[in-house]
Order: C-alpha cells, then structure tokens, then sequence
C-alpha cells in the first residue's frame, strides 16, 4: 500500500504537469521510482524483511535503512520540488507552511539528529525490541512510521525550507562532526557487550544451519548499525556544506551591491555594536 501510495501521487503529478504542457525530468522519476521507492521494496520484500522476526541483525539494519538511506533516495526525486509545481497557489502556500513549520524546525536540522538517533537506537539495548521484532503490528509500524521519520529529518535540508543564519549553519556544520562519533555509540556498544541484550536467547522451532547464534546475532546488528550510522553522515556533511557556501555566496552578494557609503555606515555601526 504505501508503495502503490507514493508512486501512485508522484506519477499523478507527472501526469498533471504533462497535462498543462510542462515536462517533467525523466531522470527524476526513475530515480524517484528505481532508488527511493525501489530500496524501499528492497529493504520490506528482501532478505532483510523476511527474516527481521527471526534475526536481530536483520531487524536492526532494516530500520537503520529505512530511517536513514531510504528517505535520503527518496529525495532524490525531488518529490517536493514536484509538488510545488503541480499545486495551486493556497495548497502550494499550506505545503511550504508544513515545511516551515516548527516541527520542521525541530527535526530538520543537524543538532537534532543524532539525539533523535541515539533515542530510536537506545531501543535496541532493551527487552523492547524482542517485542517489536516479535510483533506483526509493530512490523507494520515500523515499514510506515520509521520512514516518514526520515523524511521529517531529510526533506528540510535537502529542499532548503528553513531559514538560517550563517553562524546557525557553522555550528550546524562543526556539530555533524560530533555526529560521526555519537552515531558509532550504540553500534559499538551492541557489538563489545557481551550479554543478549534484549533477553532472547533462543528461538523456537528449528532454525537453518547458518543461523547465528544470540550473541553472535547481536554483534553483527552493532557491525552493520555502525557502519550504516556513519556511512550516512557524508551525505549530510555535503548537503550542510553546500548550504554554507549558498549563504556566504548570497551575504556577499547583498555586501557588494552597497554603495559605499551604506558599506561605511554598516562597519561603523557593527563597531558600535550595533
């Protein structure tokens, strides 16, 4: 359903535009399709869905992925820059208020990110995750939720929506190196513990012989968490980058277009601390 949901709406909006003798980059929609939609099929139908109930390694990297890789490809396709082009007026207004808006805010920037991580993950070193992994409802949730989650981190930056001060920007860059080391945390400390964290330590019935045992599951959940937690930092790092070369280049240009005497003015007014 969310599959047939997500490509059903960008396709319509393709199909909108074509209508009013617009064209839509085609490149966009198989990216939107092949890599946003298609890791997302991946990552539900493929190994890593079929046996998240039974392996923790499994359970673990799929919700790794679709927190973090899946919405970054999904942007890819510039699914908002679409809508925006398909909407009228009043909805397109709505849709850059929801952007703007202080959840926006909140989730969209670089300091947020890896507390908001650490807290999803902190979910691991708990008896909690055996009851999600074990849940049919809760595997339901985490295939919708998980994603729009990431979407909530990811479409802010990548579609430039709120505003920020160069100085914002430069903690925001200096903070997504501190990130490179908080995200490895809960990958490192699955990976050295030498307990079955989540309590299960066997499962019913008869497994295949290359299933991993308990301890050896959990340590190979923190090898693939770390790896995925830091892969994806350089992406953020080049969209952050970017944004601060796009503000200095815009502050410069509002600087040269002064005249002089506004130029003076200014420097004498920022030496009074002003």
């Amino acid at each position: 359903m969310v599959l047939v949901v997500a490509a059903g709406l960008y396709l319509g909006g393709v199909v909108a535009l074509r209508r009013r003798g617009h064209r839509w980059p085609l490149r966009l929609t198989l990216m939107y399709l092949l890599l946003g939609l298609g890791s997302y099929a991946w990552v539900s139908f493929g190994f890593l869905g079929t046996w998240s109930t039974e392996i923790r390694w499994a359970f673990t990297t799929r919700i790794a992925l679709l927190l973090f890789v899946v919405p970054m490809l999904v942007t890819f396709g510039r699914p908002v820059a679409l809508v925006r082009t398909v909407l009228s007026e009043r909805p397109r207004a709505r849709v850059n208020g929801i952007l703007r808006s202080w959840l926006a805010k909140f989730f969209g920037n670089a300091i947020m990110a890896p507390v908001f991580t650490c807290a999803v993950f902190a979910v691991f070193f708990t008896p909690l995750s055996a009851a999600m992994r074990f849940s049919p409802l809760a595997q339901g949730m985490i295939s919708v939720l998980v994603p729009l989650l990431g979407l909530l981190m990811v479409l802010p930056m990548a579609v430039h929506t709120v505003a920020r001060t160069s100085l914002f920007i430069v903690a925001e860059f200096l903070f997504a190196f501190v990130e490179l080391l908080l995200d490895a945390i809960p990958g490192i400390l699955l990976r050295l513990n030498e307990t079955v964290l989540d309590g299960v330590t066997r499962m019913p019935g008869t497994m295949p012989i290359w299933f991993p045992n308990p301890l050896h599951d959990q340590h190979l959940s923190g090898d693939f968490l770390w790896f995925i937690a830091e892969i994806v930092d350089v992406p953020i790092l080049v969209i952050l980058m970017m944004r601060w070369i796009r503000m200095d280049k815009r502050e410069s240009r509002s600087l040269d277009e002064l005249s002089d005497e506004e130029m003076a003015e200014l420097t004498a007014a920022h030496l009074r601390g002003e």
